[in-house]
């Protein structure tokens, strides 16, 4: 495929630039690559309102019959991005080439889905979620949310990071590749690139730093973590339910 069939077919959610294969989220590289050929084959070119960007790239453009409601005031999706039938785009907020949003998700204001980032059915992505994209290295995984995940407000998931099925991401936790994520429940810690567990509730918290630094330890300093303080119960899937009143 060259660039311009890759684009296409990403927006209308027949390929995608990560897949799970065998329960594990795998980065599907001829689809980077292509996304990487188009922005070295485009061009800069003035567009209406003041914007410059690459002339193959452009933002996209909804009609009613897509189902998509993009909510005025500043939002923007780009080129080579799939968003399904019954997403709400609240203003402002981005979605950027090769990612994915699928039905039944909540884009909120100011959230950034970042290139190739995998989104998906019936995901909340709060107020001031920044979702970083991975488009290089091209055999890298991108974050990846999966199914009825709940991210709360200025929540920062980066590097790959993985949160699976129905997991609550709490108000301001950061989660990326050199953040620790205990789990509390079961008493672990869990390896690096481990996904989020399914379900999991996650807070964000803090820990000593090393030993070895001394004069840290009795400054009383600590470093950030992620803890993984229960497993989602009735109650708190009912908490979130309010915000399917918001659609």
């Amino acid at each position: 495929m060259n660039w311009q069939e890759t684009l296409d077919l990403l927006e209308k959610g027949l390929v995608r630039s990560a897949q799970k294969i065998d329960g594990k989220w795998v980065a599907q590289t001829e689809v980077k690559e292509a996304i990487l050929a188009a922005f070295k084959a485009g061009e800069l070119k003035e567009f209406a309102g003041g914007f410059v960007d690459k002339h193959n790239l452009p933002a996209r453009e909804f009609k009613v019959e897509d189902k998509i409601r993009m909510v005025p005031g500043g939002s923007s999706v780009r080129r080579g991005a799939y968003v399904a039938s019954g997403v709400i785009i609240m203003p402002p907020a981005y979605i950027n080439v090769g990612a994915y949003v699928d039905s039944g998700t909540m884009v909120d204001s100011h959230a950034l889905v970042g290139s190739c980032a995998q989104i998906g059915k019936n995901v909340h992505l709060s107020a001031g979620v920044q979702i970083g994209g991975v488009l290089e290295p091209v055999g890298q995984a991108p974050v990846v949310i999966e199914d009825n995940a709940f991210i709360g407000a200025g929540a920062v998931i980066v590097e790959g990071v993985q949160v699976s099925e129905g997991a609550v991401i709490a108000p301001g936790t950061i989660l990326s590749k050199g953040i620790p994520v205990y789990d509390c429940v079961n008493q672990r810690v869990l390896e690096a690139g481990e996904p989020i567990p399914p379900y999991a509730v996650v807070v964000t918290g803090s820990r000593p730093v090393s030993e070895k630094m001394e004069w840290a330890n009795k400054m009383g300093l600590q470093l950030r973590c992620a803890m993984i303080i229960k497993y989602k119960d009735a109650k708190t899937s009912a908490a979130l339910e309010l915000e399917t009143l918001l659609r």
